[in-house]
């Protein structure tokens, strides 16, 4: 029973995550895009936007790679489970899909607010790393493990050049609000909607990757020694 509900464990937090990765790096295409509008000759901050994407793909791969080995699909969640899908939802009233690039471009306070979003999101990411290395039924298995290793190295590269650039613009880190939302959507997802997803004996599985369109991309070796 125990080891039943470890795999069911492991295999709601593995849809979860890449979920998330995916929609991390496909959404940061149009973060680069506002970017290099607004911040043109900033070569180290666009660098490292493009690293973030980067990073988020490879992450991307290597859970999918992780299923693969399993021999089956992730479940099939959608943006109800996506951190920075409810952040944008809640601090801009869009969808990510609807939101409006060139208006974001257009407004200061638009794109700094964008810019507190990513960092605060990425920095809830390294904070739930973290907290899932300690656990008994992440540590259970070796191949997960290594993975988020890997993302745990990652994450502060992710969130520090959006702080960085805050801080050097002279604009606040965060605001109060766009820390209770931070809380909240967290707390949401691990006491109500990972439970409800644990919980659902009809969840299905996806039926196709969601890269299956962009092509095969070389995938990292998962089975590196972490650091």
């Amino acid at each position: 029973m125990f080891d039943a509900f470890r795999r069911r464990y492991l295999d709601v937090l593995g849809s979860i995550y890449i979920y998330n990765e995916h929609r991390g790096y496909t959404s940061i295409d149009r973060v680069l895009e506002a970017v290099l509008a607004h911040c043109p000759d900033d070569a180290g901050f666009i660098a490292a936007i493009r690293k973030h994407r980067a990073d988020e793909r490879k992450h991307y791969v290597m859970f999918r790679r992780w299923f693969e080995l399993r021999g089956h699909m992730p479940l099939s969640v959608d943006r109800a489970c996506g951190h920075i899908d409810r952040f944008v939802e809640i601090a801009f009233g869009s969808t990510i899909d609807d939101l409006d690039t060139q208006a974001v471009i257009a407004s200061e306070a638009l794109f700094e607010r964008l810019c507190r979003v990513i960092m605060l999101t990425e920095m809830r990411g390294m904070k739930q790393v973290d907290t899932l290395l300690k656990s008994a039924l992440v540590r259970s298995d070796p191949v997960l493990v290594k993975i988020f290793r890997i993302v745990e190295r990652d994450e502060p590269s992710h969130w520090q050049p959006y702080r960085d650039w805050l801080v050097r613009t002279g604009r606040p880190q965060a605001k109060r609000r766009e820390r209770l939302i931070d809380f909240w959507i967290h707390r949401e997802l691990l006491f109500l909607k990972l439970p409800l997803l644990f919980l659902n004996p009809w969840l299905p599985r996806a039926t196709g990757w969601a890269d299956a369109k962009e092509g095969e991309a070389s995938r990292p070796v998962i089975a590196a020694s972490p650091r």
